[in-house]
């Protein structure tokens, strides 16, 4: 399978700070996308809330300007920093605002790596590395992505 260069120092970086234990969806340096982006946390001004797919003035800019962190533009961010939240748990509440599960443990950073995989594949159009259904003759719906 050919992937791009984004994609390989994404899951590079990404496999790194797992086993390194410097995996935190609750640090902005931490998290799926600080790790991408060299442990950085501009990117947190992309958007007002944590979580959300959402580009606020700043984001929209950078997004028009064609920007790209490590490969990536703003919106693309944003949704594997939302895909790691949801894998690891994490739900908007009501009055939109981020629920924290009760507790992140190594089961609950690898399901939200899981998904942080998935999201790269889709965004990288390639078929995804984590999927099983082949082995068991399983054909699952396409997750489509929401652009803001």
């Amino acid at each position: 399978m050919t992937t791009s260069t984004r994609f390989e120092r994404a899951i590079t970086k990404l496999y790194s700070a797992f086993h390194n234990k410097t995996l935190n969806p609750d640090d902005c340096k931490e998290c799926a996308v600080g790790n991408i982006l060299d442990n950085k946390d501009h990117w947190q001004h992309l958007t007002d809330k944590h979580g959300s797919i959402t580009l606020n003035y700043v984001g929209k800019v950078h997004q028009n300007l064609g920007r790209k962190l490590n490969g990536y533009t703003p919106i693309e961010l944003l949704q594997i920093e939302s895909a790691f939240l949801k894998g690891c748990g994490y739900h908007m509440t009501t009055d939109n605002r981020l629920h924290k599960p009760k507790t992140i443990n190594n089961s609950v950073l690898f399901d939200g790596l899981c998904k942080v995989v998935e999201t790269l594949c889709i965004l990288d159009n390639i078929n995804n590395i984590m999927d099983c259904s082949l082995l068991f003759n399983f054909k699952p719906q396409q997750l489509q992505l929401q652009d803001s």
